[in-house]
């Protein structure tokens, strides 16, 4: 008689997600992490980003052409190919800035090219699926949070891309924290919505760029301030599970955000 009594050993998987980040950049996995539910597991592809250093350092303002070249073929394409080898069910852009300078139908252009290399299995990116999930809460006035190492011209080129896709932008531009992805906490980000950005009341705040430490804070500041925060890490996962088909794990999720608790297409008001 077999009396082993196996512990967990990571195969009981409900859903499995390709995550492809910046070479130096450990936030998207960080945030993925902490919300993903213990049978939802993530596997990493890391594609090199000219404006980032050992250890995460970067400019305080990041240049645009090596957000440009994240997205040009060859790597970013053999990244997904290698990820789309393995028996995943989604596989998620961790990178905001190259959907603002490519623009929505740029974007478009780059799934379609990068559909080709995932034989069948879904893609999304950041920007896209803030887009899905503004439209599931019903928000139209939304007010974009970017990272401090964003420049004025890149923050308005993401206020075009949501303007471009019928949402009016109350608000937008890089916080004024620290550029410095070490240096940015919790209660300062939290402190620079309650201050900057409230007073302009959107239906839904975004807070973008995929580096930036913020899923943390996203339940205290919807129950202080009554409108929906998305953060790129947070809106990413969401529309992964909902993609990958896992849309009740989504929903059992708790604690960071109202967004979970709706669906891709619902409309909600």
């Amino acid at each position: 008689m077999n009396t082993i009594r196996a512990q967990k050993d990571g195969w009981e998987a409900r859903a499995r997600i390709g995550l492809v980040v910046p070479h130096a950049d450990v936030g998207p996995e960080s945030e993925f992490q902490v919300i993903a539910p213990e049978d939802v597991f993530l596997h990493g592809s890391r594609v090199h980003f000219g404006a980032m250093r050992a250890g995460g350092e970067m400019d305080p303002k990041i240049p645009h052409d090596p957000v440009r070249a994240f997205v040009e073929p060859p790597h970013i394409d053999h990244a997904v190919e290698l990820l789309a080898a393995s028996p995943l069910d989604v596989i998620a852009l961790g990178f905001t800035s190259s959907a603002y300078v490519l623009g929505a139908s740029g974007e478009k252009e780059l799934f379609d090219r990068l559909g080709r290399h995932t034989g069948g299995i879904p893609l999304t990116g950041t920007t896209a699926a803030a887009v899905t999930g503004f439209a599931a809460l019903g928000a139209r006035k939304v007010a974009i949070v970017n990272p401090p190492w964003f420049d004025d011209r890149l923050s308005g080129l993401g206020a075009g891309y949501f303007t471009e896709q019928g949402f009016t932008v109350v608000h937008h531009g890089p916080c004024g924290l620290p550029s410095n992805q070490k240096l940015i906490t919790p209660h300062a980000l939290a402190d620079w919505i309650r201050t900057t950005v409230a007073g302009h009341r959107p239906d839904a705040v975004l807070v973008a760029g995929n580096g930036i430490r913020a899923v943390g804070v996203i339940d205290a500041l919807e129950q202080e301030l009554d409108f929906a925060v998305l953060t790129a890490n947070q809106v990413l996962f969401w529309h992964a599970l909902h993609l990958a088909g896992a849309g009740e794990i989504a929903r059992g999720i708790t604690g960071y955000g109202r967004l979970f608790e709706t669906a891709p297409g619902s409309g909600a008001s």
